[in-house]
């Protein structure tokens, strides 16, 4: 470990060195080496009580057993360490108010300098929601979006797994230690996301545990790293809509897309769209407004934005339905429908209906 990435973790665990005071102290040291090597005389005259009371809290070595511990359990899982000061530390995030101090990382770094797009939504996501999220991940990740999600259950699992179906990259934002995957059924999508070039990343020590209070923290990582946000669906009360927010406040790209009005899943989306997010039905239009900061990617992305099919939208050739499928079909529309109501319709007896359905 290099001394400025050393003299950033200790500088976690000194008395009152808050990540505020640290944020102002850096802007006139402008390294952590600086804060702790550099002479006095070289550095404001403001800031020399502070500065000698760190320096004196280091010759102390009260943090060392910490520290050492820290930098144990994170090489022991193949991470590494990287503090705001490194110009490995990606520069979306360093700009958001609030930026971590200290990242932990696993697997590709290039993935935090590549454009990010965030898809967020349910854990308790509609099987709709669930093809929406791996549909649309696929396809922009296939287009040269790096995909970040929470790595959660719901709607952030399937975001991960559609990049990963398009042989895209992707970042799972941790709200625990680097070393300890939560939920812990997502231990093989984690190593999975690791083997084909993606990156995991969190602002936790090792050790911590999932916490209430860290899933906020981590939601803001996820909309600082990426130049828009894409919510798939939401409760109104729900962690996605609180990354939405973030992504406000950073001045970062908010899209919804829509759904039933009867599906409370997707009452956080119709929400974000009352309050100025952008309606979005196909990849293209999420596209058109992020390729300016796309840069030489952009053509590229464009050209593979060729909009996702619905799950169960019907070309009855591709498909070869028989003419009654297709009538049940049409009658079914895009609403959940109860076997009384298509038998009331007087289309289909109860045994015919029953046939369709399982074959369907």
């Amino acid at each position: 470990m290099d001394r400025e990435c050393h003299y950033a973790l200790v500088s976690q665990h000194l008395n009152k060195f808050t990540p505020k005071f640290q944020r102002q102290l850096l802007e006139s040291a402008q390294t952590y080496c600086a804060i702790f090597e550099q002479s006095l005389e070289g550095l404001p005259k403001s800031l020399h009580p502070f500065l000698e009371n760190l320096r004196n809290q280091y010759e102390q070595a009260s943090w060392r057993e910490a520290v050492e511990t820290i930098v144990l359990r994170t090489e022991d899982c193949g991470a590494r360490m990287i503090p705001i000061t490194s110009p490995d530390y990606p520069d979306q995030l360093r700009q958001i108010g609030g930026a971590p101090r200290l990242l932990y990382l696993r697997g590709s770094i290039d993935n935090l300098h590549l454009p990010q797009l965030a898809i967020v939504g349910s854990r308790r996501m509609t099987r709709g929601g669930a093809d929406n999220a791996r549909a649309w991940s696929e396809h922009l990740a296939a287009g040269g979006f790096v995909i970040t999600s929470g790595l959660a259950h719901g709607v952030d699992g399937a975001a991960h797994l559609g990049a990963l179906d398009a042989g895209g990259k992707t970042i799972a934002v941790m709200a625990t230690g680097i070393e300890a995957v939560y939920p812990r059924a997502h231990l093989k999508l984690a190593e999975q996301i690791i083997d084909q070039g993606g990156t995991l990343i969190t602002e936790f020590e090792p050790t911590t545990k999932p916490l209430a209070t860290n899933f906020p923290s981590r939601n803001r990582i996820i909309s600082g790293l990426s130049l828009g946000v894409l919510v798939v669906e939401a409760a109104l009360r729900s962690g996605s809509l609180i990354t939405a927010r973030y992504a406000l406040e950073q001045d970062r790209e908010v899209f919804a897309i829509p759904g039933s009005i009867h599906n409370p899943q997707s009452r956080g989306c119709h929400h974000l769209i009352k309050q100025g997010a952008q309606l979005v039905e196909k990849a293209q239009e999420i596209v058109e407004q992020l390729k300016g900061s796309l840069s030489g990617l952009a053509q590229d992305v464009l050209s593979a934005t060729e909009p996702p099919q619905a799950p169960f939208s019907v070309t009855h050739g591709a498909l070869n339905l028989e003419a009654d499928e297709v009538q049940l079909l049409s009658h079914l529309g895009y609403e959940p429908t109860d076997m009384d109501s298509l038998i009331s319709d007087g289309f289909f007896s109860v045994s015919e209906l029953s046939r369709l359905l399982v074959a369907l």
